[in-house]
């Protein structure tokens, strides 16, 4: 029997069957596995036509599946005249290669998938370059298997080797010389980016994370008004889009959306996108958002928390976002999860609820807290007027004899080095904090921050109320 074709990594525009193989006593149900993988096919384009799963301790060293379920599996081929078979789990090139000889029909694993779906939704000069050199490193092991469709020639002793065994020795080369190009390539953009991200420095930084599907991009609209792009499917979103957000009292955030995680994301996916994932690399504060509504939603976060640690922000302070509480039939689902994790806002990106908590919850931790203090300055010293209504909560303004003003305030303590840095006289700290300056200030007020965490904004017309006091230099836009 022939071997079926095979010249590209492609999933496209086929009727499929799902397949998954489980340890026993999985913590997620065999139906839940299908369901996740059927997600992914029809975000692919693929028809499903049938399933079939096995529960195993341990996988075939040929097959994957136990040889009584290749047979099971081949019936089932034939009998709903399915031209492809997606493996939830992920395949050896050896395991692939035997199944689709035995089956005589294309074989393809989770990694494979997942790898098309990201070509079919990159955009952006960046992202194809990634997904390339992913899928590159994912296909160079199994160019032997891509191949067998071509004519072999046996021959003796010094007679050559057949076409097929050419062909696969150029492509070798020609892979490998490609990939060297793109990890060249995605060097140079690495360092850019790192660039990009450094120049931000003065500002605070923040990143949501979270599963695939979980409402982040419907989160950050309704934050920023950011318009990205929003869809009911797996990798909607894979580019890095970064917004300016304000928070009441605080000033502007530049808030980050990222690509969205699954459970068993293929290593040179995650190892392409390192540039990507810059942004979430370098943040002050991680928003994970959670779908509150799905039932496997622990997992799914304990999987972003794995592939966080994998990219280097496993350490990053973090706030458990609970979205899409509007589709729960039952709240006390809230609840539950909070048993867990205390400190898990409940929001709906969809309707709006709760996201004035969130922005309350995020000034906080980005503020360290706030105080409520007395401040005196000079009448004219605009400037700190000017940054005390962006940053503070003016309660009060009062005047003495000696021509001084007060103004009681309750502000972050972030901000108290920039009200000491425009002049501000605070008469006495809470618990005996000390907030120092420079001897010799040279920056502007927004450089002035506490070094944990590093920087504050000033608000956009900052460059109005500095631009005649020459101590300070001009915040650079």
């Amino acid at each position: 029997m022939s071997n079926p074709k095979r010249e590209e990594l492609k999933v496209k525009e086929k009727r499929g069957i799902l397949v998954a193989v489980i340890p026993p006593r999985h913590p997620v149900s065999p139906e839940r596995h299908l369901a996740e993988l059927a997600g992914l096919a029809t975000t692919a384009e693929v028809t499903v036509v049938g399933h079939l799963t096995q529960v195993r301790d341990k996988p075939d060293a040929a097959f994957y599946l136990g040889p009584g379920k290749v047979q099971e599996l081949k019936a089932l081929i034939n009998q709903t005249k399915a031209d492809l078979v997606v493996f939830d789990n992920n395949l050896s090139p050896s395991q692939g290669k035997n199944l689709e000889k035995e089956l005589n029909t294309v074989v393809v694993d989770r990694s494979e998938v997942i790898l098309d779906i990201f070509a079919s939704h990159a955009h952006s000069q960046e992202s194809m370059l990634q997904i390339e050199l992913a899928q590159l490193l994912y296909m160079r092991p199994r160019l032997k298997r891509l191949w067998t469709h071509l004519e072999r020639i046996e021959g003796g002793i010094g007679s050559g080797r057949g076409p097929g065994e050419k062909q696969l020795e150029t492509d070798r080369r020609l892979v490998d010389k490609r990939i060297t190009e793109l990890k060249k390539r995605l060097t140079e953009v690495e360092r850019r980016r790192e660039r990009e991200v450094a120049s931000r420095q003065d500002q605070p930084r923040v990143s949501l994370v979270g599963y695939t599907n979980a409402g982040k991009s419907t989160l950050m609209n309704a934050l920023t008004d950011a318009d990205v792009y929003v869809a009911d499917q797996l990798f909607a979103t894979l580019e890095t889009r970064t917004r300016r957000w304000k928070l009441q009292h605080f000033g502007e955030v530049l808030l980050s959306d990222t690509v969205g995680f699954v459970r068993d994301l293929p290593h040179h996916l995650v190892a392409s996108f390192k540039s990507t994932l810059e942004e979430t690399r370098n943040a002050e504060l991680l928003l994970h958002v959670v779908d509150a509504g799905d039932p496997l939603a622990l997992q799914h976060l304990e999987t972003v928390n794995e592939v966080l640690s994998e990219v280097g922000a496993g350490d990053i302070p973090r706030l458990i976002v609970l979205n899409k509480i509007d589709t729960l039939e039952d709240p006390s689902q809230i609840e539950a999860f909070r048993t867990r994790y205390h400190q898990a806002i409940a929001v709906s990106a969809f309707s709006g609820k709760g996201l004035q908590q969130l922005n309350q919850e995020v000034a906080d931790t980005l503020g360290m807290g706030q105080l409520s203090l007395e401040i005196q300055s000079s009448p004219e010293n605009g400037r700190l007027k000017a940054y005390l209504d962006h940053h503070a909560l003016i309660e009060k303004i009062s005047s003495d004899h000696d021509n001084q003003i007060t103004y009681h305030a309750v502000i972050y303590r972030r901000m108290i080095p920039g009200v000491l840095a425009l002049g501000g006289v605070v008469s006495s700290f809470p618990d005996n904090e000390v907030f120092q300056l420079p001897t010799k200030p040279t920056q502007s007020p927004e450089n002035l921050a506490t070094t944990q965490p590093q920087s504050l904004l000033l608000p956009d017309d900052t460059p109005e109320y500095l631009e005649n006091d020459r101590q300070y230099e001009m915040l650079e836009r």
